[in-house]
């Protein structure tokens, strides 16, 4: 596994997506297969684990703490994120008393001393423009409660809003072959001004792994069937914003381009690897196969050039016409 640096730290460039081991929104995980899929990353190199405290309500931070108990600390780079808890919900979360209240709730789950990176959760841009909520992420780090904060965020024009602060350290963002636009508007100046990149999606909710028909149904506790057009929370989040039917056919019209001898999941992962200013890539993984598979993504030479060039073309005349939500 290669590293690239987090700022002063290395971290893997393949790290691993925790939403799934919540145990809800992406169908059921038993905590035994959560904690195999979790020794499998390890054991293929990855060091960067990213969480939230709303993934199951504390449970994929639960299950990473007691991981960790076993693995060790100090070889993995442990993220989370707050702002979408239910208790107390919006706007309460936002206070710096419960800014504060979730860090610690998060602190004690994880069962870390300190938090490598904490991440504003997809919050209102009220938010982002607050001083307040910055400065008190400011104060935690001073006190050693975080090392770093940064902020997942929906948009753009977020993300933009983000880094106006000299000390936000990374932006995670939907970026992949089907969601582009972070490529094209804030790549450049992540990379000039050194704020992280951590790249979310990048399978498109697994469409990018090639394995889905117009059929392919999921359970009903999974958000691919529940938010498949935004009725739960922001659509980008499902599919890159893409009707269903019409991400499956897309990803036929990439199936020609796809190196021959790779995957389809292979390929969308290189593609979000090969750009200089992504630090790492955060796929979810359901089994210890999918796990061993991400990872073997960096060990793929790069794409083309004019591959890349190609792709570039194919987002704007035929992927992005069909994107919705805030991109």
């Amino acid at each position: 596994m290669k590293l690239r640096p987090f700022g002063t730290t290395p971290v893997s460039e393949v790290g691993l997506g925790c939403w799934q081991l919540g145990g809800a929104d992406w169908g059921d995980l038993p905590d035994a297969d959560a904690l195999a899929v979790l020794r499998a990353a390890a054991d293929t190199g990855v060091t960067f684990l990213d969480t939230a405290d709303v993934y199951g309500l504390g449970r994929s931070e639960e299950l990473i703490g007691k991981f960790l108990k076993d693995a060790g600390r100090d070889r993995f780079f442990v993220t989370t994120k707050f702002g979408r808890f239910p208790q107390p919900g919006w706007p309460g979360n936002f206070t710096p008393a419960a800014i504060r209240a979730h860090t610690e709730a998060s602190l004690k789950r994880l069962g870390v001393d300190a938090i490598d990176l904490t991440q504003l959760h997809c919050v209102p841009m009220s938010v982002l423009t607050n001083d307040d909520t910055w400065e008190t992420l400011r104060a935690l780090a001073k006190e050693g409660k975080i090392r770093r904060f940064g902020a997942s965020v929906e948009s753009v024009a977020e993300a933009k809003e983000c880094i106006r602060q000299a000390d936000c350290a990374s932006l995670q963002l939907i970026v992949n072959v089907f969601r582009q636009s972070p490529v094209f508007e804030l790549f450049d100046r992540c990379e000039r001004e050194g704020v992280a990149v951590i790249v979310r999606l990048p399978l498109a909710s697994g469409l990018l792994a090639g394995k889905y028909t117009a059929g392919t149904t999921f359970p009903p506790g999974d958000h691919r069937t529940y938010n498949r057009d935004g009725a739960a929370f922001n659509v980008g989040e499902t599919f890159a914003g893409l009707p269903f039917e019409t991400g499956v056919g897309l990803v036929e019209k990439l199936r020609p381009r796809v190196p021959a001898g790779w995957t389809m999941a292979e390929f969308a992962l290189r593609w979000c690897l090969d750009h200089p200013a992504v630090t790492t890539v955060i796929p979810g993984a359901r089994t210890v196969e999918q796990a061993r598979a991400n990872a073997a993504a960096a060990d793929r030479p790069p794409l083309p050039a004019a591959l890349h060039a190609e792709l570039a073309a194919f987002y704007r005349a035929e992927v992005r016409p069909h994107v919705r939500g805030p991109d």
